[in-house]
């Protein structure tokens, strides 16, 4: 797989910001991406040293439009931790 295909797109919410407080940052990744794979990937793409991944499958919740019932997509979410002195610029911008 490619290192592109692996990383979706980064997560952007409140308590990811105050994730890279702590050097961690959070993406969506593939689902059937492993955590040797999705630190490789971060490395390739943005050059900096990965320390740490955890990983979590995040279901779909329940929504309702008008009569009809249905869920969000499920997705996968990896939160990564950066050796000490790396920081990825894209999320500094915002």
């Amino acid at each position: 797989m490619d290192a592109r295909q692996v990383v979706i797109k980064p997560v952007v919410s409140e308590k990811s910001y105050e994730l890279i407080g702590g050097n961690r940052y959070t993406f969506e990744v593939h689902k059937d991406a492993s955590k040797p794979q999705i630190a490789q990937a971060i490395q390739e793409i943005f050059g900096v040293t990965v320390t740490k991944v955890n990983t979590m499958n995040v279901s779909g919740k329940p929504r309702r439009l008008r009569y009809k019932s249905g869920h969000t997509r499920s997705w996968k979410k990896a939160i990564v931790t950066l050796k000490e002195g790396d920081s990825i610029e894209f999320f500094q911008g915002a």
